[in-house]
């Protein structure tokens, strides 16, 4: 490529034989916003709109890394881009002390087809500590179907939270909700449009869900009622994270599965023999343990953060704006 000067406008000549018009600082702001985010501005990624740049007939040394550097920095596309190609930001995991201290919520739908009883939506509630989930399944989901919801399924249950992580549905987030956080001393925090793995658990749960719903349900209509048998799937299967199952962080021991009734296993042979006073003794043996294995599931679970950032971050490449 060679340049020349016509008037006090300097050209370039590109290997196709092609005029380019170079341009100064302010000019190249000026045409990248444009062909950018303009009036017909596509939001192109950089390599596109630096292409884009030479077809319409201009020029300058830094064009691609400059429009790379542009797209990477605009608000719009870091929100509504479907991938990402580069980790932004480091990982960072959260992580609860014990059971339902920190309970994570999300909703699902609205679901296609709805349910044959008219159901359209999922609520979904995960424990950080031991992935013990509740869902309820509803028509649409209200201010007041959460909290009663919350109540019901999370404080009467199984006491009150320290904290509840939540998007920013206006379901969710609202002045009912922040009466109730008030009331209990619940500390309510949301993830972000830059950070949504903050509340990364209920994300994978709802995911879980949905495939096991899938794979459940006959006529794609009866999901409402393949749910609890969906919940009884996940809370007996054991979690990556933790190395155990929801149920025996929450309950110190393995659920009684119907194949172990209609094929009976060792252990329900061996209950069968016990008498009353036994079988006591043998439970509260049990119920000694959990406090250990909930604190061998805390362990795993760092180990398992840890490796989980050691592989994430190096992926990582900081964008600053």
């Amino acid at each position: 490529m060679n340049f020349f000067l016509s008037g006090e406008v300097l050209y370039i000549r590109n290997h196709d034989i092609v005029l380019l018009r170079c341009v100064d600082e302010e000019e190249a702001k000026q045409i990248m916003t444009d062909i950018h985010e303009g009036i017909c501005g596509a939001h192109a990624n950089g390599h596109m709109k630096a292409r884009q740049i030479l077809r319409s007939g201009y020029y300058w040394t830094t064009m691609e890394s400059d429009c790379i550097k542009y797209a990477r920095e605009c608000k719009k596309c870091q929100i509504y881009m479907d991938k990402i190609h580069v980790v932004a930001s480091p990982l960072h995991v959260l992580s609860a002390p014990c059971p339902f201290s920190l309970c994570g919520m999300d909703v699902i739908g609205p679901i296609d087809p709805k349910a044959s009883n008219g159901h359209r939506f999922i609520l979904v509630a995960i424990d950080y500590f031991t992935k013990w989930i509740e869902t309820a399944s509803y028509y649409n989901v209200t201010r007041g179907v959460v909290l009663k919801f919350i109540k019901k399924e999370l404080i009467c249950r199984y006491g009150l939270p320290e904290g509840i992580i939540t998007d920013h549905a206006k379901n969710l987030n609202n002045k009912m909700m922040d009466e109730l956080c008030e009331q209990f001393k619940i500390n309510h925090r949301n993830s972000t449009l830059y950070r949504p793995k903050m509340n990364g658990a209920v994300e994978a749960t709802n995911n879980n869900i949905k495939r096991i719903i899938e794979k459940m349900t006959i006529t794609y209509k009866d999901w409402h009622e393949m749910l609890p048998f969906t919940l009884h799937g996940y809370r007996t299967s054991v979690r990556t994270s933790t190395g155990e199952t929801p149920f025996s962080l929450v309950y110190g021991m393995e659920v009684v599965l119907p194949l172990e009734v209609e094929i009976p296993s060792l252990r329900v042979l061996m209950e069968a023999k016990l008498d009353e006073a036994e079988w006591i003794r043998g439970r509260y043996e049990h119920l000694n343990f959990v406090e250990e294995k909930r604190l061998g599931a805390l362990y795993h679970g760092k180990l398992y953060q840890r490796r989980l950032m050691r592989a994430y971050n190096k992926k990582v490449h900081p964008r600053s704006f």
